[in-house]
């Protein structure tokens, strides 16, 4: 098996692989990259058994073969090569690829082909299609609040639900929790629900932004998702269990309901969340049309900051994770956010000002007086 390809192309379409590579495996043919041609189509292919990567290459060859390449080293060695095309050939005897480029010659040896899994093609079962827009803004909204606690993990992924003119992304890590329910201009052709890990439906963001794609293909299978994306396709496992029953955590009202300027109190949270260290909280202090932000960490300083708001009624006061509550006012797209309060025990509600179907809720953390 020999192959030519651009060095520039490789490179783009390596780095993309690799992102699927396992660092950790005893498997070793998991922190490698597979080489597959077939029919003349060339592919690069990666996984560590979580999520699975098949990205084409651009490229001619000579012959139908696979060959599996360390993947870190394979892309290190590519990104050096002196002229902008290169050629790949398998020298069985040798266990080796040799690759040339310009005056450059080098033999990496191959890693044991048997111990790289098959991957999933796209297209088998039944598949949706989706706006891509729609489904990476989604991501993006609610992929902050999945839980990083892999000993918990059914909150380590993103409920995704889609059907008729809806999708819907939930996630939470027991301590804040993101919805958005996005409205879909045309019907879809179908419908599913999976409980999808948080990385994959990441790394599936980066692709179709960097792609610039349309429109993405689901394909829903049992305890498997696959989407594919102007050719690339990622493979993931969906997380086992039953995802917790979110709107029995949403408040049916609020004691108070804040319309504010989202920019500038995320600049004002970040501003003094500076002080707020060593697992110290935010304070928000709320008076007739005034609200106070302050952190204070002993030993080390204080802040507060005081803006209007339309607040009315009794003086409240009541404390939130600083990077939690960033998350939730950076995680909007709208220019104005609602605020809803209950009281300094219970969740703490922010909503999307323009009624575009995101909300944020955040639980509250005990003050000392």
């Amino acid at each position: 098996m020999k192959l030519s390809t651009s060095r520039d192309h490789l490179v783009t379409q390596l780095g993309t692989a690799i992102r699927a590579i396992s660092t950790r495996s005893a498997i070793q043919a998991l922190s490698g990259t597979r080489i597959e041609v077939r029919e003349g189509r060339i592919e690069l292919q990666a996984t560590d058994m979580e999520i699975g990567l098949r990205v084409p290459l651009e490229g001619t060859a000579d012959a139908d073969g696979s060959v599996v390449l360390p993947g870190r080293l394979f892309l290190d060695v590519v990104r050096s090569l002196p002229a902008d095309t290169l050629t790949l050939a398998l020298r069985a005897v040798e266990q080796d690829v040799e690759i040339v480029s310009g005056n450059a010659r080098f033999h990496i040896r191959t890693l044991r082909g048997d111990e790289f899994p098959t991957l999933p093609s796209p297209g088998e079962g039944t598949t949706v299609k989706v706006p891509a827009a729609e489904f990476v803004a989604t991501i993006t909204q609610v992929e902050r609040s999945a839980s990083r606690d892999e000993t918990r993990p059914i909150l380590t992924g993103i409920l995704v639900s889609a059907g008729e003119r809806e999708l819907r992304m939930v996630a939470t890590d027991s301590y804040r929790l993101s919805v958005k329910e996005t409205a879909l201009e045309t019907a879809l052709e179908g419908s599913f629900e999976a409980n999808v890990p948080s990385r994959a439906l990441q790394e599936l963001a980066r692709i179709a932004q960097a792609l610039d794609a349309s429109d993405l293909t689901v394909g829903v299978r049992e305890n498997q998702i696959v989407f594919e994306v102007d050719s690339t396709v990622l493979s993931s496992r969906l997380i086992d269990g039953q995802f917790p029953n979110y709107r029995q955590l949403l408040p049916e009202s609020s004691e108070h309901e804040l319309r504010l300027p989202r920019g500038e109190i995320a600049e004002v949270v970040r501003r003094i969340s500076l002080l707020a260290q060593r697992n110290a909280p935010l304070r928000l202090s709320f008076a007739p049309g005034e609200m106070t932000i302050s952190a204070q960490t002993p030993d080390v300083g204080e802040a507060s900051e005081s803006v209007p708001v339309p607040f009315q009624g009794e003086p409240l006061e009541i404390g939130f994770n600083p990077q939690f509550l960033r998350d939730g006012l950076e995680s909007l797209a709208s220019e104005d956010c609602v605020l809803k309060l209950i009281s300094p025990l219970r969740p703490g509600v922010i909503e999307a000002g323009d009624g575009t179907g995101f909300l944020y809720l955040i639980m509250p953390i005990r003050l000392n007086v």
